[in-house]
């Protein structure tokens, strides 16, 4: 129950995420080509969309964040593995077992230094350049971010160990979408 809320969250914020980028940067475009268009560039131009590029990055960083422990639950986190591919049954379970336990360290190590640094930022008045938001709000994503993907790889690892599965994302299949033959 916990997994499923927790994968429904992650979903959810990246969608929102991409989805409000998107959205902020369409607009910025759209006043950036209205504000040369003689009819209404006077009114456009009064218009204050500066907080658009920094608002976006801010965005594009929570993605990634979240977006890198997504891929660790699916499947499609980058890895190499080429060498431990051509390793006999045994050891390569071993180094692939090793390989998630020592994500989840490091993750677990970021986040850690991450809410150190959050808590530190948290108790000044720092803001940002145009939104004006506290730094520490922006700054939030490295600690969930990296705790959450400490927990993917955790996740990951306990399955593995447990029956010997990872999760492996088929690049032909695109869910929602159905196969030709199964429509007929």
């Amino acid at each position: 129950m916990f997994n499923r809320i927790l994968n429904r969250l992650e979903e959810t914020l990246i969608a929102v995420l991409m989805g409000a980028a998107t959205l902020v940067i369409f607009l910025a475009v759209v006043h950036r080509f209205l504000a040369s268009v003689p009819v209404v560039q006077d009114w456009v131009v009064k218009l204050n969309v500066s907080w658009a590029q920094e608002l976006c990055i801010f965005m594009f960083v929570w993605m990634a964040k979240f977006g890198a422990a997504y891929g660790v639950r699916t499947g499609i986190h980058v890895g190499v593995d080429v060498l431990v591919r051509k390793l006999a049954d045994r050891p390569q379970r071993a180094m692939i077992l090793f390989g998630l336990l020592a994500g989840a360290l490091f993750t677990g190590i970021v986040g850690s230094l991450g809410a150190k640094f959050v808590w530190e930022m948290a108790h000044t008045d720092q803001v940002s350049a145009d939104l004006e938001w506290p730094m520490w709000i922006i700054y939030l994503c490295v600690p969930l971010g990296s705790y959450l993907m400490c927990y993917r790889f955790l996740q990951v690892a306990w399955t593995f160990f447990g029956g010997g599965e990872l999760p492996h994302h088929d690049h032909g299949h695109v869910e929602g979408l159905e196969e030709e033959g199964a429509r007929s």
